[in-house]
């Protein structure tokens, strides 16, 4: 499942991702993470603006990343899916290094888990459409689509699995 986040909305960079995703957002440092602190969520991976790939979560685990969702007539999306993070927003392009690592994650994800050649991608508003608008209007699903057909594997990145 493809998300995009920006802490505090509309802001790129900082510590503020890694922090609501370990846990530890402090509430005291922007009046939106009064909001949100209290969550307890985190995506298996992310992927910032300059292309750099974060795993916060095994593949093999359950992450809580999609909420109360649906994907092809199977509820609970969390049981089954993996969550990737792009650091963006609903008002800002996403940087064309995000869709080469996404495409090369994808790929990667797939040699270890062949039930993704099945599955796909999806986007958080697919999964839970009138609840989340993300990856949103910014997101270029044919740059992916594009991305993918020339990705290959990566082994250099050491996956949690």
């Amino acid at each position: 499942m493809v998300h995009a986040i920006s802490l505090p909305p509309g802001a790129f960079g900082g510590p503020y991702v890694d922090q609501l995703f370990t846990g530890s957002l402090n509430p005291d440092e922007h009046p939106f993470f009064a909001e949100i602190a209290p969550l307890r969520v985190a995506a298996h991976f992310l992927v910032n603006r300059a292309g750099l790939v974060t795993q916060y979560v095994a593949v093999s685990r359950r992450a809580w990343h999609a909420g109360v969702s649906q994907w092809r007539g199977r509820q609970r999306c969390n049981d089954f899916s993996v969550g990737v993070e792009l650091e963006g927003d609903e008002r800002t392009p996403f940087a064309p290094i995000q869709y080469v690592r996404l495409a090369q994650l994808f790929r990667t994800l797939q040699t270890g888990l062949p039930q993704l050649r099945d599955d796909g991608l999806a986007g958080h508003e697919h999964i839970a459409p009138g609840r989340k608008w993300d990856p949103g209007p910014m997101f270029d699903w044919t740059r992916l689509q594009q991305a993918l057909s020339c990705a290959e594997t990566r082994n250099d990145w050491p996956i949690l699995w």
